[in-house]
C-alpha cells in the first residue's frame, strides 16, 4: 500500500543578505556596501505514516496564506496521487493565483523520490544531468558595484573568463527616466563589444521601463548587438500579449515572457497569439514541478524553448528532464555581493556565482527525491514565528 499524509508543516524563517539593500522606491535588491537586508522564506515539511517526508524551503508570505486553504485537504490521502491533488487545488483556488500550490507540490515529488530512492529528473524522465549557466546580474546599482556601462561589461568579461557562456544585464530602476534608459542603452552596447562575440546575451528591465517608446529605443539597441533574448520591458507587469506582439513586430531580439502569467492555460495563450518567442516557467510560480513540466510540454508542441526562472534545486530538476531548454539562471549575481541563496543546505549544493565547472555547466543533484539536504536547525533558530501545522 501507499503511504499516506499524516501532517503538513509550513515554518517561516529568515536569513540575512550582506552588503544588499533596496533601490530608491524600496523594491530592486542593489549593492550597498555595509548594508543587511532580511528575507523571509518558507520550510515546507510532509510527513507520512511509513516515515518519509517531503521537503521544499522556498515560497513567500501570500503563497504560504493560500496553503492555509488547501492543506487540511491533503491529510489522510496518498500523496502520490500529485495530478489529482494538482487538480483539485487548482479548482480550490480558482479566484487567486495559486502561487500556494508549488511549494507543497515539489515537497510531495521530493516525497516520492525518496520513497523509490531516485532523482527527481529520474521520476520525470531524464534527458541530461549537465547544464549550461548564464550568469544573471544584479540590478544596477550607485554604490561601485554595478555603477556604469563600463563595469556591466568588465563583470561580463569576468563571467566569461569563468566559463559563464550566456549573461543577463538587469538594469537600473527607480531613477530619472531618461537618464537611467541612456545607461541601459550604453550597457547594451558596452557588454554587446565586450563579450557578445563569445557569449549569448540577455536584457531584463524587470517591468522598469514606462511607455512603449521606451521599450522600442532599448529594443533597437539589442538588435545592434544581436541579444539572444529581451524580457519583462515595461510597466504592464509582463502581462500583456497584444502589447508584447507588438513590440515584437518591431524589433528583432526574441522576446521571453510569461514570468509574470500564472498557470499553463495563459502561457499557452500567449504562445498561440503570438505574444513571446521564448516561454518563462518557474516550478515554484507555476504551480510546482508538475505545473512547470506541463508548460514544458505546451511548449514543445509549438517548437518553442522553456528558460527556467531562478536557481534552485527543483529548477535543476525540471530543466534536466526537458529537451527544449537552453540555459540554467544562475541569479542573482554581483562582482562584490553574494547570491541570494539561503544558508540552509548541508553538503555542496551551491547557486553562488563559482559553483559552475570549467565549461560553465551545473550539475543536477543525484541523491533521493531534490537531492539535497536542509539545515533544520538554522531553520528553527531563525524562525520568525509563523509556524502552520496540519493533521
Amino acid at each position: 500500500m501507499a503511504p499516506t499524509i499524516t501532517r503538513i508543516e509550513s515554518r517561516e524563517f529568515e536569513y540575512p543578505l550582506e552588503d544588499l539593500a533596496t533601490d530608491q522606491h524600496g523594491f530592486n535588491l542593489v549593492y550597498e556596501p555595509g548594508e543587511t537586508t532580511w528575507r523571509k522564506l518558507f520550510a515546507i515539511q510532509i510527513e507520512t505514516d511509513e516515515g518519509v517526508t517531503g521537503e521544499y524551503v522556498g515560497g513567500n508570505s501570500p503563497g504560504a496564506a493560500q496553503v492555509n486553504m488547501f492543506a487540511d485537504y491533503l491529510i489522510g490521502k496518498n500523496p502520490f496521487d500529485r495530478e489529482k491533488h494538482w487538480s483539485e487545488i487548482k479548482r480550490a483556488l480558482r479566484k487567486y493565483d495559486r502561487m500556494g500550490i508549488g511549494p507543497i507540490d515539489i515537497a510531495l515529488w521530493d516525497l516520492a523520490g525518496k520513497y523509490y530512492d531516485a532523482p527527481i529528473h529520474e521520476l520525470l524522465g531524464t534527458y541530461r544531468t549537465e547544464i549550461p549557466a548564464y550568469a544573471s546580474t544584479y540590478h544596477g546599482d550607485e554604490n561601485g558595484g554595478l555603477d556604469s556601462p563600463e563595469a556591466f561589461a568588465e563583470f561580463g568579461e569576468e563571467c566569461l573568463e569563468m566559463g559563464y557562456t550566456g549573461f543577463k544585464i538587469h538594469g537600473w530602476g527607480g531613477g530619472d527616466a531618461s537618464r537611467d534608459l541612456g545607461r541601459e542603452i550604453e550597457s547594451v552596447h558596452a557588454v554587446g563589444e565586450a563579450v557578445g562575440d563569445e557569449m549569448d546575451l540577455m536584457f531584463d528591465p524587470a517591468c522598469e521601463y514606462e511607455t512603449f517608446g521606451d521599450a522600442l529605443k532599448v529594443g533597437k539597441a539589442l538588435d545592434e548587438q544581436d541579444f539572444f533574448w529581451y524580457e519583462d520591458p515595461y510597466r504592464d507587469g509582463g502581462i500583456s500579449q497584444h502589447g508584447h506582439k507588438r513590440l515584437g513586430e518591431h524589433i528583432e531580439t526574441p522576446i521571453l515572457q510569461t514570468e509574470h502569467v500564472r498557470g499553463l492555460e495563459p502561457h499557452a495563450d500567449f504562445v498561440a497569439n503570438g505574444a513571446t518567442d521564448f516561454v518563462r516557467a518557474d516550478p515554484e510560480y507555476d504551480a510546482g514541478i508538475t505545473g512547470a513540466m506541463k508548460i514544458v510540454h505546451m511548449a514543445e508542441a509549438f517548437g518553442l524553448d522553456v528558460e527556467f526562472h531562478a536557481p534552485g534545486p527543483a529548477q535543476r530538476h525540471c530543466i534536466a528532464a526537458t529537451r527544449n531548454t537552453n540555459y540554467y539562471e544562475l541569479a542573482l549575481v554581483h562582482p562584490e555581493a553574494p547570491n541570494t541563496q539561503p544558508p540552509v543546505y548541508e553538503g555542496d549544493y551551491s547557486d553562488m556565482i563559482d559553483t559552475i565547472d570549467d565549461e560553465g555547466k551545473i550539475s543536477v543533484p543525484d541523491g533521493p527525491g531534490l537531492g539535497v539536504s536542509y539545515d533544520w536547525e538554522y531553520i528553527e533558530d531563525n524562525a520568525t514565528g509563523s509556524v502552520h501545522a496540519y493533521e
